[in-house]
C-alpha cells in the first residue's frame, strides 16, 4: 500500500481546518433555461410570501428597540386609521342600508346589575332624603364649615395640600394636630360650631389618607388617596380659585352607599353657588374610584365653552362608612371593603 506525503504549512500548524461545502451549481436541462428560470421565480415567490421572522425583542440596543417600537407603532395607528376610512365610505355608500354600528363592549355598560340602585323618583329615597343628617344643609338651614387638619408632624407636601383644599372648600380653616387625638379634637369642632372634620393622613411624605367626619353626629368615611397633584405640578393650570362658592357636580352615584357618599361630599359646601366665579367642583366615581377636578369654565362665544384645570387633583377609594363620629374601637362600620371578597368580580361595583 503506497502512503502519499501531505505537505503541512507552518501558518496552520495547530488549527482546525474549516471544511467548506462545495456550491450546487445548478444545471439547466434545457439550452434555452426554461427550468432555471422557473426555479429562480419559485425562490422569489417563496421569499417574498414568507419574511424572516423578527421580534423588536431580540434588539439589545435600548434606544434602537424603542425606535423600532414607536415606528411599528406608528404603522399600526396607520393600518387602523385607513380601516376605519374604508368602512366609513362603505357605510356612506349603502346609506339608509347599512347595519347599525356596533357598540363597544366596556366594564361599565357590562356592570353586574346591584340591588341597592337608587330610583332619584322613589318615594322612599326622597323621604330618606328629607330626614338624614344632610337635610338641614339642602333645605339651607345651616351653612357649612369646615375644619382641615393632617396627621402628626406633616411634611411639606401634605401641608401644601391642606392649604389649596381651604381654598376649593369656602369656609374652611386649617389648623395643625400638635399631638392631640382625634377623641379630643372632635369634641372641640363640635364646641366652636364646625359642621365638618377633614383629616389628611400621610405615607413616606406624601399624602395617602383621608378621614371625612361629619359633625356633631356622624357618619365618618375613610379614604385611600392616591395620584395627587398639587398646582405646581399641573400644565397649562388656570389662575388661584377665588372666593366663589363654586358649583358641585356629582356623577355615576348610583346605589344606595353611593349616594350617601354623594350627599356626604356635596354637603361640603354651600348650597348657593355663585356663578359669577364661574368655578365647578367634580367628583366623578368610575369603577369605585373618586377622581376630584377643580375646574373654571370660560365663555368664548355664544356656542363655545372653555374649562380651565384649577388644581388641585386627587383620586379617592373609599376603605369604610363608619356610623356616628370617629371611633377606631368601639364604632359600628354601615360599610367596610373586603377586597378580596368584593373586588373578585371586575364588573361588580358597589358605588
Amino acid at each position: 500500500m503506497d502512503i502519499s506525503e501531505v505537505p503541512v504549512s507552518l501558518d496552520t500548524k495547530g488549527k482546525k481546518q474549516k471544511h467548506t461545502k462545495p456550491k450546487k451549481k445548478s444545471v439547466s436541462a434545457d439550452a434555452n433555461g426554461d427550468d432555471g428560470g422557473a426555479e429562480k421565480m419559485e425562490n422569489s415567490e417563496e421569499a417574498s410570501s414568507f419574511p424572516p421572522t423578527f421580534s423588536v425583542s431580540e434588539i439589545k440596543n435600548k434606544q434602537r428597540r424603542h425606535v423600532m417600537f414607536m415606528k411599528f407603532k406608528q404603522e399600526k395607528r396607520k393600518q387602523k386609521i385607513q380601516l376605519k376610512k374604508k368602512k366609513k365610505k362603505e357605510r356612506e355608500a349603502l346609506g339608509d342600508k347599512a347595519p347599525p354600528k356596533e357598540v363597544p363592549k366596556t366594564i361599565e355598560n357590562q356592570r353586574v346589575y346591584d340591588e341597592t340602585t337608587v330610583d332619584p323618583e322613589d318615594e322612599e329615597v326622597a323621604f330618606d332624603e328629607g330626614t338624614d343628617e344632610f337635610s338641614a344643609y339642602f333645605n339651607g338651614i345651616t351653612n357649612p364649615k369646615v375644619l382641615i387638619t393632617t396627621s402628626d408632624r406633616p411634611r411639606g407636601r401634605t401641608v401644601r395640600f391642606c392649604e389649596q383644599m381651604a381654598t376649593v372648600i369656602p369656609n374652611a380653616h386649617v389648623y395643625y394636630r400638635r399631638g392631640l387625638a382625634l377623641k379630643r379634637v372632635i369634641p372641640q369642632c363640635v364646641a366652636r360650631n364646625f359642621t365638618y372634620l377633614l383629616v389628611i393622613n400621610e405615607d413616606r411624605k406624601m399624602p395617602n389618607g383621608m378621614v371625612l367626619c361629619h359633625l356633631p353626629d356622624g357618619p365618618t368615611a375613610h379614604f385611600k388617596v392616591s395620584s395627587v397633584r398639587l398646582r405646581k405640578e399641573m400644565k397649562r393650570r388656570g389662575k388661584d380659585p377665588t372666593e366663589h362658592s363654586p358649583e358641585v357636580i356629582l356623577n355615576n352615584f348610583s346605589t344606595r352607599l353611593g349616594h350617601s357618599i354623594g350627599r356626604l361630599f356635596a354637603a361640603l359646601f354651600p348650597q348657593d353657588p355663585q356663578f359669577v366665579g364661574r368655578q365647578v367642583a367634580t367628583f366623578h366615581n368610575q369603577r369605585d374610584f373618586i377622581f376630584f377636578r377643580f375646574h373654571r369654565y370660560i365663555f368664548k362665544n355664544e356656542k363655545k365653552v372653555g374649562i380651565q384645570e384649577l388644581g388641585p387633583r386627587f383620586t379617592l377609594k373609599l376603605r369604610s362608612l363608619q356610623k356616628g363620629t370617629f371611633d377606631s374601637k368601639f364604632g359600628e362600620y354601615e360599610w367596610v371593603l373586603k377586597r378580596h371578597e368584593m373586588d373578585a368580580c371586575r364588573r361588580k361595583f358597589q358605588l
